[in-house]
């Protein structure tokens, strides 16, 4: 039998994942973009084992070596004293334990790696300035509908179209978006502008008693990525592109470290945004249209999972469809392989909330007790263990 048709709402780094998987078992897809021209903002993006065993069944583990940074570890500092708790070895450890590499990306970088596969292996599968308004689908198959007219039909839907879902919104209603408490900044700092002890490739995660700082490596240690969570209800803006001041960051920052104040002020342009949350889907299909990435799961990024569960979606949701030859109950499969795995980890995300801004943290000497038993490594290992080893090319569908 005929492969289905796929056609996939959204071009960011799940809808054009889900392409490559699906190009890749003979799955005729096109997929249509809002935007005119294929740009990523943003910053950092970090790739685990269950990510990068996706990325590398698709073909791209040199593409993606060429622009990650591997960094030696992650670790965890106390925001006032400095003192650190390592939480991971990243290197050649965590390639021994999980059999995949753990990458640091400039996003920008990783969606052109993204963009370029999906390019050279199906040029025509990929329509820019293609605006999705809704659908309509029927027995024998759904129709896009597009702003400028067009209708566009094939035997399944795929809303890779992000937090702000037209394809959720059509499925399922508006929903409700509400402001979490965390406003974020974000920003990059060429390696050289910073002094050399901050120049080591770990990831660090500093932690106080209403906020967190994130700091890594990117583009093979030219560049140090920086964001925070702070707690905010000031700000309510959730786009990634309103500038504030490096005087605005650093006075949110004001009384941690050194090392901190540092990297703020090294920043060029420092960005500011709300973090909005929704409760995960309990069911993200129906009939032959289902959901991918942020349209259905998003996330605070507290446990780094946000791009990686993208990446399992694409890899699973073709799977079920090569699996199952009516695409109703192939939708209903992914469903049932996805939903809970992607709450739990929207849950994990919530929990570090606990840790990362703890108001205990605010005193050293319980903060030190706090963090030796929260960051101990068999708990460290318990909490991220069942994450990474998860393998989208083998689990059961």
């Amino acid at each position: 039998m005929a492969k289905p048709h796929v056609l996939i709402a959204g071009a960011g780094i799940g809808g054009i994942t889900a392409a490559l998987a699906l190009l890749q078992r003979g799955f005729p897809v096109d997929v249509y973009e809002q935007t005119e021209e294929l740009r990523e903002l943003g910053a950092g993006v970090q790739i685990a084992p269950n990510g990068s065993r996706v990325l590398c069944e698709l073909g791209l583990e040199a593409a993606m070596a060429a622009i990650a940074s591997i960094p030696a570890g992650k670790e965890v500092r106390l925001f006032t004293t400095g003192q650190a708790w390592k939480l991971q070895d990243l290197g050649a450890e965590a390639m021994s334990r999980y059999a995949a590499p753990y990458w640091m990306v400039h996003r920008g970088d990783f969606h052109r790696v993204l963009a370029e596969a999906l390019l050279a292996r199906a040029p025509a599968s990929l329509h820019v300035g293609a605006r999705v308004t809704g659908f309509e689908q029927d027995a024998s198959g759904v129709t896009l509908l597009l702003s400028d007219g067009r209708r566009v039909r094939g035997e399944v839907l795929i809303g890779a179209d992000g937090v702000h879902s037209q394809i959720r919104r059509t499925l399922f209603g508006e929903g409700r978006a509400s402001f979490t408490g965390f406003m974020a900044w974000r920003g990059v700092v060429p390696m050289q502008r910073l002094p050399e002890r901050l120049r080591r490739p770990f990831g660090t995660n500093w932690i106080g008693p209403h906020g967190h700082v994130v700091t890594y490596p990117l583009r093979r240690g030219e560049l140090l990525n920086f964001v925070t969570a702070i707690e905010r209800d000031d700000w309510r803006v959730a786009s990634w592109s309103e500038r504030g001041t490096i005087e605005e960051c650093q006075r949110d920052f004001a009384r941690w470290h050194g090392d901190v104040q540092t990297i703020i002020g090294c920043i060029d342009i420092p960005y500011k945004w709300a973090l909005l949350g929704r409760e995960p889907l309990a069911r993200w299909s129906e009939g032959r249209v289902s959901l991918l990435g942020d349209a259905c799961h998003p996330t605070l990024p507290f446990l780094a999972q946000g791009a990686n569960m993208a990446l399992e979606d694409g890899l699973i949701l073709t799977r079920c469809l090569e699996t199952d030859p009516d695409a109703a109950a192939a939708l209903q499969r992914y469903d049932r392989a996805r939903v809970e795995r992607t709450a739990r980890i929207v849950q994990g995300a919530l929990d570090n909330v606990g840790r990362f801004h703890n108001p205990i943290l605010a005193d050293p000497v319980t903060a030190t007790a706090f963090l030796d038993r929260e960051f101990a490594p068999d708990r460290v290992q318990q909490r991220y263990d069942w994450i990474w080893d998860y393998d989208a090319r083998s689990v059961a569908v």
